[in-house]
């Protein structure tokens, strides 16, 4: 456990001196930093991968000294165990970004931030324009008639072959056979763009060859 060094009481008097920045330390890393203006910002520094860095948790008085050494302890762990504290911070970020952008596409009635819907209409303005006005208009059918009742919503990188198989199969039982194998290609296709754009780490349909 970090040695605490400040008190509450000491932070609340903490002043710059003779308008330059100060630093008062609280122990392993942490530390108040005191800028000439009279703003105070909490810091701390760690060292991880050779490599020393800074992270900001703050500003007194809206994170409190007890509320700062809550998330110092956490960023020791996080360092402790090999992780980079900015690292998680960048990813909550994104997934704070994705949550919003995903709240406004959704009042405009568009499909969430990489869902199967979104990733299947973005491989489709890439690779299906160039053919044939038949082709596109089929393969367009098949996924609004077919998939994405049943898929769509769902964040493409949480999908199981299971839940794809079991899509295939409600396919099949209207005696559709064809039509099944084209949905198998068709989403193929899709989970081979996905992959190869970072949104997905493999081929799900791979695994339903024989199916």
């Amino acid at each position: 456990m970090a040695k605490e060094l400040l008190t509450d009481v000491t932070v609340r008097n903490a002043k710059p001196n003779d308008n330059k920045d100060i630093r008062l330390n609280d122990g392993s890393g942490l530390y108040l930093l005191v800028k000439s203006n009279g703003a105070k910002w909490w810091r701390f520094d760690y060292s991880i991968n050779g490599k020393r860095k800074t992270l900001s948790l703050g500003t007194y008085p809206s994170t409190t000294l007890k509320d700062v050494r809550n998330k110092a302890d956490e960023a020791r762990n996080y360092v402790a165990n090999g992780v980079d504290p900015s690292d998680t911070r960048k990813v909550v970020k994104a997934q704070q970004q994705v949550a919003v952008e995903n709240t406004k596409r959704v009042d405009a009635g568009l499909p969430m931030v990489d869902s199967f819907h979104a990733l299947a209409l973005e491989w489709y303005e890439r690779k299906m324009l160039d053919k044939s006005d038949s082709h596109q208009k089929r393969t367009k059918g098949l996924l609004e008639r077919d998939i994405f009742a049943w898929l769509g919503h769902r964040p493409i990188s949480e999908i199981k072959a299971p839940e794809l198989l079991d899509v295939l199969r409600r396919i099949e039982s209207r005696n559709a056979i064809e039509t099944a194998h084209r949905a198998l290609q068709t989403c193929g296709q899709i989970f081979r763009y996905a992959e190869a754009t970072g949104r997905v780490d493999r081929d799900i349909t791979q695994a339903l060859k024989g199916h």
